[in-house]
């Protein structure tokens, strides 16, 4: 590292939740653990010819929006967890930061102003994680077992005894999750534990890469009973989890506003942060107001988790997913809840959707699309290439919902529904569905224009 004794001025944070600073040539400086507003100096690690980064070295005039981190292993040292980035600014900051990310994402990358900036989603910051992914370790140097997530920028497992953002109840469990395993006769092929959540129970999946033995699985089984948690077990790719034990409570979530419950396996796709989810699927129903005599089509529509409330308010709902298992598991969810009448499924390549797939996937007053990160830009091209090429009988929906868990795919597919396929960019706003973290979820509202 280069230590420098110039003082610099922080102008922003960037979406990895560094300071953004300028030295007097222009040069940008990216500085790890700095806020807006402060004064600080960097101990240089990385240097390009127009940007540098490094970790704040000293501190000389202080945010307001500082705060003292709520988690003992959160930090910019060596050995820190590296699960949050955000955790010494105010959670209230946070979400102003993320906001001011996605309205600039949107203007710079696509040329794009909603027209409404909505309140941002917010809800509990602390023991909000329901689903979490953990490295395990032994270390023989050490002699113990390490279970959590990893340190910052390396592929060593924290030292962590607990993790406030994720449930008391499971924070509590995690040095005993270490001598669990620690005891256990196949500790050295046990790569990792997920944690999956639901309402009523608690589920942990082992990772092993070698048959447990019978000793092992009883000590899972002692280690369940002793603190109210439900073993899966995952021989090999996420296909081949089961449970232990056959039996027990079903792994499941309510949207009680809806009168729905859905069923998951703990490797499913399901929102980390239920509080902020039931939120989200209340906020996305109404800004998207279907009509009884309407109906909607749900792109990329997972086990149903907008499409099975959506059947409750329309007249008709059209899940399309990229997975035909995705797709069965939908279906049987829909089934669950007495929706089928009112739902159908269907399993296609939502990445190379055509203009001609749109049209085959009929008229639909109303559009959800909840993409993955990489977005829904085959989607939007197709509209636009309607809109340039009209198909007699087919018209674009009059309203599109899009919930977007990265804004620069959003704001790349606003552009091309706005300056394209004829749709007015109504609202957007953010969806704090990580706090702590540099992770940006949003929501956005497309109005097709008055021809």
């Amino acid at each position: 590292m280069t230590s420098s004794t110039d003082w610099l001025e922080v102008e922003s944070l960037d979406l990895e939740a560094q300071g953004v600073a300028r030295r007097e040539d222009g040069k940008v400086v990216f500085i790890e653990g700095a806020l807006p507003g402060e004064r600080v100096q960097v101990n240089v690690s990385r240097k390009k010819n127009n940007w540098e980064q490094g970790p704040m070295q000293a501190l000389g005039r202080e945010s307001s929006q500082r705060v003292r981190p709520g988690c003992p292993h959160f930090g910019m040292h060596a050995g820190a967890c590296g699960g949050c980035k955000m955790q010494h600014l105010h959670a209230a900051a946070q979400v102003a930061v993320k906001q001011r990310v996605l309205e600039d994402n949107l203007w710079h990358l696509a040329k794009v102003k909603p027209e409404l900036v909505m309140r941002p989603i917010e809800g509990p910051t602390w023991g909000y994680r329901y689903r979490a992914r953990f490295s395990v370790r032994w270390v023989p140097r050490k002699g113990t077992v390490l279970v959590g997530f990893h340190e910052r920028k390396s592929r060593y497992v924290a030292d962590m005894q607990v993790c406030p953002v994720l449930p008391q109840k499971v924070s509590g469990m995690l040095m005993p999750l270490r001598e669990l395993v620690g005891a256990m006769e196949q500790r050295e092929s046990v790569p990792q534990i997920e944690l999956a959540a639901g309402d009523e129970v608690i589920a942990l999946v082992l990772r092993h890469l070698l048959p447990l033995s019978a000793s092992d699985a009883q000590r899972l089984r002692e280690f369940g009973v002793a603190h109210g948690v439900q073993w899966w077990l995952q021989p090999k790719g996420p296909e081949t989890v089961h449970l232990l034990d056959e039996g027990g409570p079903e792994l499941s979530y309510a949207l009680p506003e809806y009168g729905v419950v859905m069923p998951f396996k703990p490797t499913d796709f399901t929102q980390v942060n239920p509080h902020i989810n039931r939120v989200l699927v209340g906020r996305a129903l109404r800004l998207l107001a279907p009509r009884p005599d309407e109906r909607v089509i749900d792109w990329f529509c997972g086990l149903g988790n907008f499409t099975l409330p959506l059947a409750t308010l329309a007249r008709e709902v059209r899940g399309i997913e990229g997975s035909e298992v995705l797709v069965e598991r939908a279906r049987r969810n829909a089934v669950r809840n007495g929706l089928q009448t009112r739902t159908s499924f269907e399993s296609r390549n939502l990445f190379e959707i055509t203009p001609g797939d749109l049209v085959a996937a009929g008229l639909a007053e109303r559009w959800l699309v909840d993409p993955p990160r990489e977005g829904a830009f085959a989607m939007a091209k197709a509209l636009a290439d309607l809109h340039a090429e009209p198909v007699d009988g087919w018209s674009s929906p009059k309203r599109i919902v899009y919930v977007s868990c990265n804004p620069a795919t959003l704001a790349r597919d606003a552009g091309l529904l706005v300056h394209q396929a004829g749709y007015r960019c109504t609202h957007a706003g953010v969806v704090n569905m990580f706090p702590h973290t540099a992770h940006v979820e949003s929501i956005a509202v497309f109005d097709r224009a008055s021809t």
